[in-house]
Formats: C-alpha cells, sequence, structure tokens
C-alpha cells in the first residue's frame, strides 16, 4: 500500500514537474518581469547557462526596468559576443529597449555588427498554384517589395506591390506575388525602401496545378519548445523538401495570455533563429495554435468572443506572425481555422481553443466553425480530405484528460457521423498535443476506419511514453521527430504514406494507405 502511494505521489510529482520543465529559465524570467517580480527574474537566470546569448538578454532586459542602464549595456554587449542576432537588439521589446537606444555602447554594436533592415522572415505562406504570400518584419517603418526570377534571369518576372510596415503592426506585413505558374521554382529578393536586402534560401515552388492530380510531400508537426541544441530540427525539415509545413500548436511555448512582454519575446526569438529563417523563407507555412501558445495548459477559454479579455489580443498577435490564407471568419468571427489546397488535396486545418467551452453542451470548436467544417467537407472537391486538429481525435490517449478529442465525444461522434451520412470519401485525420509521433485507427461501424497521424515533438525538451490504445499501429518518442506525409494521387488508387522523420533526418517509420481504404462501400 505505501508502495502504491508512493509511485502516486512520484507520477503527480512528475506530471507537475514536465509541464514547468517545458519552459526555460529565460521565458519564465521574462514571465515574472511582466509581472514585476524582479527577485523571482533573478532566481530564474540563476539556474540559466551562461554560454547562452539569451540568458544575457534577458538580463539586459531585466536591468533596463529597473534603470540600471550602465549594467544593461555590458548585458547587452555579453549577449551579442555569445551569438545573438543583432537584430533582436532592435526587435524589441521596443518600449523596454528605448533607453539603451540613446547609449554609446549600443551605438557601437551597430557600428561593428551593421543590423540588416530585415530582422525576421521572409516567411513563404498561402501559397496557391499561382500566389505567395511572403511574411516578414524590418527593423523601422519602411517600403516592402518582392520580386521574382526564373532561372539565371536577372529580369523578374514577377513583382509585388510596395506594402509599408508600421509601429501599429509591430513592423510586420504580408507581401503577395500574383500571376504565377503553378508547379515552377522561383527565386526571389526583398527589397527594402528600394534596396534589396540579403536573406538565407530565398527559393520557392508554386503549388501543382488546384484540383488535378500531383505528387508532393508535406510536413507537419507540434510542441516546438525552444531549445536551442534542438534548434537544428528545421534543418532537417528543410531537407525533407516538403512542399508546405503545417504547424499544429504550441509552436511557442508562451503560457501568459495577459502579457505581451512574454508574448513578443516567444515569438521573436524562434524568428531570429537562422534555422528557422532558412527552413521558412522556402518552404509554405501554415498554423493552428493550442492552449501553450494561446492561452494556458489545457485551457478552456469559454464561447464568446470578448472574454476573457485577452482573447482577441493573443488572436491579433497570433495574426501578426504567420501568413495563413485567412483566419477563422476574420475580426467579427476570429479564429485561425482555415483550409487550402495542394493539388487535388484538401487541407482543412482546426482552432481548438477559442471557443472551447463546458458550458451547456460542451464543445472544442463552437457553433460558427463547425458550420464552416460541415459546409467546407460537404463541398470539399478533394481526393484526400485532410482535417488537422491542435489536439488527437484517438479515445484514450492522454488517459484521464478531457483535454483532447476524448473530452468532447459528442461533437467529434458528430463530424464522424457527417461524413458517413454524407458519404464524404478520402477522410484521415492529424493532430499534435502529444509529445511523440504517432499513426492509430479508429474503427467505424458505419463507415471507413479513420486514420489519425499524430506528431508533436518537434523541439520539445520533454517526452509523452507511447499509450498503447486499440488501434494503435506504431508510436515513435526516443527524439525530437516531425510527420511527413507523402501522396500521389497520380496513381490509379492513390496513395498517402505516412513517414515520422526523427532530427536526425532518419525514417523510422511509415505505412502506405491507398485511397481504396477511404471509401464508402456503395450499394
Amino acid at each position: 500500500m505505501l508502495l502504491r502511494v508512493c509511485l502516486s505521489v512520484g507520477a503527480v510529482f512528475l506530471s507537475v514537474s514536465v509541464v514547468r520543465a517545458q519552459h526555460d529559465p529565460q521565458r519564465n524570467a521574462v514571465q515574472h518581469m511582466a509581472r514585476g517580480d524582479f527577485a523571482k527574474v533573478d532566481t530564474e537566470l540563476s539556474k540559466a547557462d551562461e554560454v547562452e546569448p539569451e540568458t544575457h538578454f534577458v538580463r539586459m532586459l531585466s536591468l533596463l526596468k529597473q534603470g540600471n542602464l550602465e549594467a544593461a549595456v555590458k548585458s547587452a554587449e555579453a549577449a551579442v559576443d555569445k551569438g545573438l542576432p543583432i537584430g533582436r537588439l532592435i526587435a524589441g521589446p521596443r518600449d523596454v529597449l528605448q533607453p539603451l537606444y540613446a547609449t554609446p555602447g549600443f551605438g557601437e554594436l551597430l557600428r561593428k555588427h551593421k543590423p540588416s533592415p530585415l530582422l525576421h522572415g521572409p516567411m513563404l505562406g498561402a501559397t496557391t498554384d499561382t500566389s505567395a504570400n511572403f511574411w516578414l518584419r524590418t527593423g523601422h517603418a519602411a517600403n516592402v517589395q518582392i520580386r521574382a526570377y526564373q532561372g539565371t534571369s536577372q529580369s523578374p518576372v514577377a513583382v509585388s506591390q510596395v506594402v509599408k510596415t508600421s509601429a501599429a503592426a509591430d513592423f510586420s506585413t504580408i507581401v503577395k506575388l500574383t500571376k504565377l505558374t503553378e508547379a515552377t521554382e522561383y527565386r526571389y529578393e526583398v527589397l527594402i525602401d528600394g534596396n534589396p536586402v540579403k536573406a538565407d534560401n530565398t527559393v520557392f515552388r508554386t503549388f501543382p496545378t488546384s484540383g488535378k492530380s500531383a505528387k508532393f510531400a508535406i510536413g507537419f508537426g507540434g510542441g516546438a519548445g525552444y531549445v536551442p541544441k534542438w534548434e537544428t530540427m528545421w534543418n532537417t525539415v528543410l531537407k525533407s523538401k516538403p512542399t508546405a509545413f503545417l504547424m499544429l500548436g504550441d509552436n511557442v511555448y508562451i503560457d501568459d495570455p495577459t502579457h505581451s512582454l512574454t508574448q513578443d519575446y516567444c515569438y521573436y526569438r524562434r524568428q531570429s533563429r537562422p534555422e528557422w529563417r532558412r527552413m521558412v523563407a522556402s518552404t509554405s507555412m501554415f498554423a493552428i495554435y493550442d492552449d501553450h501558445d494561446f492561452g494556458t495548459n489545457d485551457c478552456v477559454p469559454g464561447p464568446e468572443i470578448e472574454t476573457p479579455p485577452w482573447k482577441r489580443d493573443v488572436w491579433n498577435r497570433f495574426c501578426r506572425n504567420w501568413a495563413n490564407p485567412y483566419y477563422g471568419g476574420g475580426p467579427t468571427q476570429p479564429g485561425c481555422w482555415c483550409d487550402f489546397m495542394i493539388g487535388d488535396v484538401h487541407f482543412i486545418m482546426l482552432d481548438g481553443r477559442y471557443y472551447r467551452s463546458r458550458k451547456g453542451e460542451s464543445s472544442m470548436l463552437g457553433p460558427a466553425q463547425l458550420k464552416w467544417l460541415f459546409k467546407t467537407l460537404k463541398n470539399s472537391t478533394g481526393r484526400f480530405k485532410v482535417i488537422a486538429s491542435p489536439v488527437p481525435w484517438t479515445a484514450g490517449v492522454k488517459p484521464g484528460s478531457r483535454d483532447p478529442w476524448a473530452g468532447y465525444p459528442e461533437e467529434r461522434e458528430r463530424i464522424f457521423s457527417f461524413i458517413e451520412q454524407n458519404r464524404i470519401d478520402g477522410v484521415f485525420l492529424i493532430a499534435a498535443d502529444r509529445h511523440r509521433s504517432d499513426l492509430r485507427v479508429t474503427k467505424r461501424e458505419t463507415g471507413y476506419d479513420l486514420y489519425e497521424f499524430e506528431s508533436s515533438r518537434l523541439t520539445n525538451r520533454h517526452t509523452h511514453g507511447v499509450v498503447k490504445t486499440p488501434g494503435l499501429i506504431w508510436g515513435y518518442n526516443k527524439t525530437c521527430s516531425f510527420g511527413l506525409i507523402r501522396f500521389d494521387t497520380t496513381a490509379v488508387d492513390p496513395t498517402v504514406t505516412f513517414e515520422v522523420i526523427n532530427i536526425e533526418g532518419e525514417k523510422v517509420h511509415d505505412h502506405t494507405l491507398p485511397l481504396s481504404k477511404l471509401r464508402h462501400s456503395r450499394p
């Protein structure tokens, strides 16, 4: 009996500690700083690695907020000496950094390191067969333009309109190229105030012709906590050459929806990583959020648009930092759901947080999004239809928790039944949240079996064990990994192949599924 109690207590302790362990001391220090508790800032920084430039950057912020300008300059110099991109001192938080800007030490850093006016990005997003969006952030209010080229020609084949960045949008913007040719490779350059600026890996490829059969691969994952030694994951993803990459939540671990300081800090440090910038410059990115980058762990914010009051602010910040084709129903119906086509494959991405509620009839999606989902599925012309959720669909994957779809069984059944009642073929599911990569199948009595590919340990230090639910095909949790999905819709019986790729670039599992297994039997 005593042993069982001790094991139970140990399990509880482990559960609590691992949630905290995903956050690093630097992020924790920024959260305490936002709350004005500088004693806790010092405590957290005492745990941090002094080799890491982030440690010195955060210490600099703390010193600036406490008015110790001389020491703050020394910390800024130490951060840059240890490899902090000089652009981090410009990106912000600008209100905190303002006193630094007037110091001779900061001026000397600028003269020595000559920062680019391009602080973050370019990030490719919302690509289609004839267009592409480019997200970026500048160091000052500036005019931005994109030019695209083919082959070795020095004459652009496509030129965007000039777009101006401003403080109101945190100096970020979206620039769009149109009138492109499907399935074509382009190289591009970014112009700021009329001058080309240096950027790495500025090549991209338009999607295959919408509605037509094609061969391509997309990557996906979640669980991208900031662990510097595992930021090489973005190099690994890039080497796999996915046509697009889907970030399915916990993309940056914030867990602080009421403080913009913490939120901006978590976005800026990822956006400044050279590995990330190389990948997103040529890989079309699509993103949804989950609890750790929308609210707090396992949050249930409720069905109202403006309650809690932080919801819209968090949503606005999310929209400013990605390049999705659209965000839910826009300002009148905020959310991160969206859909897009690659060839004849339809991707449908869900928002599992903004309207999540247990008031009355429990719902993860809310009525507006559920209506949109049903309409989108019913009207879909995709041969495969991929429904992406921030949390797993399969029952029992997080025992004892109501956070995944197992906690919303009625709504999940409504979705599955809708697919069956409307005889919608070609559906499979993908998800994130659990810190591992799994392939599972849910048996259905009135329709075809529903396959789910889950992956959510892109860069997390914390790992979840593989839960052996009925229908588990395989699971992998030895190290960081992502999901790679290969489509071949040119075959007589089109196929989708699920692959787990670890951080070293090794394929550790695969499974090929023909479209014929995702069809309703015909009378």
